[in-house]
């Protein structure tokens, strides 16, 4: 399926509305991307947690911080056959790439551990899906906005016990979408016919819960105008750069004619 034709998602908008050249060059030029233990840290974390959900919380705590472990080392070291060299791994802050990857797994670990105990202190209460009768994790979803085809996964839909539903996004990062709430919120409306009226983020970096983002009155109308825009920049073949500051970031910066470290 050629780039102009396939569905959208959160990502890719807010990717494109960033910067469309490093959409362009990932996934066009097909550039590979320098690595980062960032990205391996937050899949790791979200595939140990659904695992402990999936459990109906029955699973170890070990055992769940096992599950981070495996994952996040099998990930790290197929990357590193790849890429060996950790200085051109993408990093935060001080730290080398080699730094970063260590930091991490141990972030991870605690990260982890902290959310089993979390949840079963704070027991939130997950919805049911109707059609296969299976806890709302990672519900994946395909629909159109703004006659765009949209696709994603939702994290978490929670019973809020009034009939309605509050999405949950699980968060390493201190990157927050209000966009993907949004989205996401619009979408379990009409797959799923439910009223959401709250949507928030489970901070893994604090141990807690953002506040609730209030997403009742956020139109389909609304959402959809911005799938509809950036897959109209795409068909254009409009692909203007946006260098700065996040260029620093860039997983494929080094195939980037308008890259500068000095940026």
């Amino acid at each position: 399926m050629s780039v102009e034709s396939q569905p959208r998602s959160v990502s890719q908008t807010e990717q494109y509305e960033r910067c469309s050249w490093r959409w362009y060059l990932q996934r066009v030029e097909r550039v590979r991307p320098r690595p980062a233990a960032w990205s391996f840290h937050g899949t790791a974390f979200h595939s140990a947690a659904e695992a402990w959900e999936r459990s109906f919380r029955t699973l170890a705590a070990d055992e769940v911080t096992g599950l981070f472990h495996d994952q996040y080392t099998a990930m790290v070291d197929e990357a590193l056959s790849e890429e060996p060299d950790t200085d051109v791994w993408l990093a935060a802050g001080r730290y080398t790439g080699g730094e970063d990857i260590e930091r991490r797994y141990h972030l991870g670990m605690e990260q982890t551990a902290a959310y089993v105990e979390w949840s079963k202190a704070i027991r939130p209460a997950l919805w049911t899906e109707p059609n296969e009768q299976k806890p709302a994790l990672e519900l994946s979803f395909m629909v159109e906005l703004g006659g765009i085809q949209v696709r994603g996964f939702i994290d978490q839909a929670l019973d809020e016990g009034d009939g309605s539903v509050r999405v949950r996004d699980l968060k390493t990062g201190v990157m927050k979408s209000k966009f993907q709430l949004q989205t996401y919120s619009v979408a379990m409306r009409k797959v799923w016919g439910v009223a959401v009226d709250k949507a928030d983020w489970y901070l893994a970096k604090d141990g807690r819960l953002s506040r609730p983002l209030k997403v009742g009155e956020v139109s389909e109308d609304e959402i959809g105008q911005r799938f509809a825009d950036m897959d109209a920049g795409v068909k254009r073949g409009d692909f203007p750069a946006n260098p700065g500051f996040d260029c620093n970031f860039c997983d494929v910066s080094h195939g980037c004619i308008f890259f500068s470290p000095k940026t």
